[in-house]
């Protein structure tokens, strides 16, 4: 494994998580990706759950297709609503709302999760967070050594990121310039990194 070199008030700074939970479900025929059955509940409640249990603290939900119905049918207490308005422009705007909203906390980092992949949970988490405490400032969960989802984002990154997220490519470009200094964490025996974008990805939910 990679490893960047941390501090000392790292370690015991919180790690904040950030889910990315705004998207319309274009490919899905408009159908929220939020909003999606899982376990009998909608899926950002399992996502949200997922970085709760796996160490992160605050959670903060970026919300923009069907807002007001997800904070209606979703229970997401003790979570961070913000409402992403330019959610159409693609994931990039939606990273770039969530770093704004965690800059006012004192997190040292941000552990980013989207939420169509149900196969990711409290443990895949817990192991960035765990990279992060061990000293690593930007690393990303690894599937057989293929980057993947979540992504942890040392604060130090956090305005590179956001000059560099655009469209659908969130922190894609700027993980790539910056894949020296990226700490690979496998997740593999842990997690799954599918992710739901068409009718028949739906079979993940069951």
């Amino acid at each position: 494994m990679t490893r960047t070199t941390g501090t000392t008030d790292d370690a015991a700074a919180p790690v904040a998580g950030l889910l990315l939970a705004a998207g319309g479900g274009r490919r899905l025929g408009g159908r929220p990706k939020a909003l999606l059955a899982h376990r009998g509940r909608p899926l950002v409640e399992h996502a949200a759950r997922a970085l709760r249990e796996g160490g992160c603290a605050p959670v903060c939900v970026v919300l923009g297709a069907a807002a007001a119905e997800v904070r209606a049918r979703a229970e997401l207490r003790g979570c961070t609503l913000v409402h992403n308005r330019g959610w159409a422009e693609g994931m990039g705007s939606s990273l770039r709302e969530g770093l704004a909203a965690l800059a006012a906390t004192d997190a040292s980092a941000a552990l980013v999760s989207l939420v169509d992949q149900p196969g990711i949970g409290a443990a895949a988490v817990a192991r960035l967070v765990a990279a992060h405490r061990a000293g690593a400032g930007l690393a990303a969960a690894s599937y057989a050594g293929e980057r993947g989802h979540p992504v942890l984002l040392g604060r130090e990154h956090w305005a590179g990121v956001v000059r560099a997220a655009a469209g659908d490519r969130g922190a894609r470009a700027y993980l790539r310039e910056h894949a020296g200094g990226l700490t690979l964490v496998e997740c593999a025996d842990v997690a799954a990194p599918d992710d739901i974008d068409t009718p028949a990805d739906l079979t993940l939910l069951d």
